[in-house]
This record gives C-alpha cells, structure tokens and sequence, in this order.
C-alpha cells in the first residue's frame, strides 16, 4: 500500500518526523526526571526524613 503525498510530501514527513522528535525528547525527560526523584526520594528515606502523608492522624498535633 503505497501512498501518493502529493506536492507536500516533504513537509508532511518533516513535520511527522519532528513530532517524533518531540515526543521522543519528551519521553526521555520524563525517564530521567523519574530517576532523579526517585533517587532523590531515597536519599531522604535514608537520611531519615520521613513523609507527612505517613503519618496517621493520631499523630498529628
């Protein structure tokens, strides 16, 4: 199945192509903003610092 762009072919497959582009760099920033806060999130878990929403409400003053 091969289709005909037409005159436009070469804008649409550049803009296909930088939408991929986009997504791609998008995905990948989201992958390394998780590592960050996770590694981030473990460190204070080490440190000692725990979380308010681990608290019950018995706790709380």
């Amino acid at each position: 199945m091969i289709m005909s762009l037409g005159p436009y072919a070469s804008f649409i497959v550049t803009s296909y192509a930088a939408a991929a582009l986009v997504v791609a760099i998008l995905i990948g920033w989201i992958a390394t903003d998780y590592r960050s806060q996770t590694r981030r999130l473990r460190d204070l878990d080490r440190s000692g610092i725990t979380r308010r929403s681990g608290r019950s409400a018995m706790d709380r003053p």
